[in-house]
């Protein structure tokens, strides 16, 4: 660890990390250079300590140049949050919320908090005026709300700060207002230094071909609900959770509140300790769920992204995805929830139902954040799209699952190379889903010592049988979400039946 002495006086100042304080060097390098009217964005994943640096940042440069900081952030718990750890750098700060109209007393501070939208209000309105103002610091600098400031503080150093340099606006992309990027250092770089907890990720394969995208450009909350709401997907949900994250602290993120009241329902029925959170709950009420996640050693919490941004809980030790996004910072977002470390957890799971990992790769994979912040448009362009993720994945089975049939030799089964000989040889189609239910009745029947055990153990294929039955509607262009329901739940009629003729012969 690294810190000046020089800058620390007569006071106790927290101490600083390397890579914090070198890029908190390369950060007053440009202000050096740029004293006024210049942009300049710093990326720093989530968990890397971006409060603390900028915290810094504001103490040294209200020492050095007598000039005041404004701190802009999107919610008020930020500001709270980003209050009391200025304080902790002995930065005399001052909240400006809704309740603040006039700032008389302005001189006893050297930084304000505010939330973009009541500051911008009490500026337009002229109500307020912060003087000798020098930088303006930006959290969470993706959204574009900020940009209605920037004409007020046209002379200010601004310093944006994100982990996701990318703009939650396609059409207004962040180069348009910041002149440079500093990257800070990689989550894979954090990880090894032992300042994040390591992921283990797991993907379940999900058929987004319902999904529809909406003007913002992501899966729009209908057809997020309408997909992740069904039975099938909530008792996915459910066996994802039992076989990778079962008795662990989860926090399971939705795209819809219908949605999250199905995962509560779901998860209470199978009695699970879970609760559920959404921006229609009061202030207390969210306290005392929050609390209850705390201090519950097995708690799962279920939400529609309200615990995004703002919330810091180091003992989360899964983050389930139950939703798809085509946003890269939301995706880092959900993800970094669970990336805070502690002694006794060295490691986190992350469980994505939403084939995320197979659209932005891993999340502690190298980012050219350089190349995204200078040409965006490239980026989206070349996101692989959600049926090349479909159309080119593999099912592999489970180690756990592949033992329940330790007494098959072969669990595979090409249904391509079915389907083209079906053409070869002028069979039936479906001639195809009739062998692969031959072949797993015959490995239920292996490896069960009659016909009730052979259907218990039939349940362990629905995964495997969802990909076989996706894989052959690609094969016969007949692709559709309803019609691909319909072949499973026939599959696995008919399975049962194979099952007890078996059993019949024998």
């Amino acid at each position: 660890m690294h810190v000046d002495p020089s800058d620390l006086g007569e006071k106790k100042q927290k101490v600083l990390y390397d890579y914090q304080a070198r890029d908190i060097d390369k950060i007053f390098a440009r202000l050096q250079e740029f004293p006024e009217s210049y942009n300049l964005l710093y990326q720093l994943p989530t968990g890397g300590g971006k409060t603390v640096i900028f915290s810094e940042i504001v103490r040294r440069y209200t020492e050095t140049t007598r000039k005041k900081v404004v701190v802009l952030t999107h919610r008020i718990e930020l500001c709270d949050q980003t209050s009391k750890m200025l304080s902790e750098f002995n930065v005399k700060n001052k909240i400006i919320n809704s309740n603040v109209k006039k700032l008389e007393d302005q001189n006893e501070y050297t930084c304000f908090v505010a939330m973009v939208e009541t500051l911008n209000n009490r500026l337009t309105d002229d109500q307020l005026e912060i003087d000798n103002v020098g930088m303006v610091i930006i959290d969470e600098a993706h959204y574009n709300s900020f940009r209605k400031l920037f004409k007020f503080f046209s002379k200010c150093f601004i310093l944006g700060v994100t982990a996701t340099p990318l703009s939650s606006n396609m059409k207004l992309p962040m180069k348009n207002n910041y002149r440079e990027l500093i990257v800070g250092d990689t989550i894979s770089s954090l990880i090894n230094k032992g300042f994040l907890s390591k992921p283990v990720t797991y993907t379940y394969d999900v058929g987004l071909g319902s999904l529809k995208i909406g003007m913002n450009g992501d899966y729009t909350v209908k057809s997020s609900e309408d997909l992740y709401t069904n039975a099938l997907m909530q008792d996915k949900l459910l066996k994802a959770y039992e076989e990778r994250s079962k008795g662990k602290k989860t926090l399971i993120f939705n795209n819809g509140i219908n949605t999250s009241i199905q995962v509560y329902d779901t998860f209470y029925r199978a009695g699970y300790p879970i609760r559920h959170l959404d921006n229609t709950n009061g202030k207390q009420e969210r306290m005392d769920i929050l609390k209850w996640f705390k201090t519950t050693e097995n708690a799962i919490l279920t939400s529609v992204s309200i615990l995004t941004t703002g919330f810091d809980e180091p003992t989360v030790e899964t983050v389930i995805l139950n939703r798809a996004t085509k946003s890269l910072t939301l995706y880092f977002q959900m993800i970094g929830r669970g990336s805070r470390i502690l002694p006794s957890k060295p490691e986190f799971s992350i469980i994505d139902m939403g084939n995320n990992t197979a659209r932005f790769g891993l999340w502690s994979g190298d980012m050219d954040w350089q190349a995204i912040f200078r040409s965006p448009d490239f980026y989206y362009d070349n996101l692989v799209s959600d049926d090349e993720i479909e159309r080119n994945f593999k099912y592999v089975m489970p180690e756990e699952i592949r033992k329940e049939f330790s007494k098959s030799e072969d669990v595979e089964f090409d249904i391509e190379e079915e389907y083209a000989n079906t053409k070869k040889y002028g069979l039936r189609s479906k001639s195809v889903l009739e062998k692969s239910i031959e072949q797993h009745a015959r490995m239920c029947a292996e490896n069960s010592e009659d016909v009730f055990d052979a259907r218990i153990l039939s349940k362990l294929l629905d995964r495997d049988i969802e990909f076989r039955v996706r894989r052959y509607s690609y094969c016969i262009s007949k692709s559709t979400k309803n019609y691909r329901d319909w072949l499973q739940e026939d599959y696995g009629r008919k399975l049962r039946s194979a099952i007890n003729q078996i059993f019949v012969d024998d």
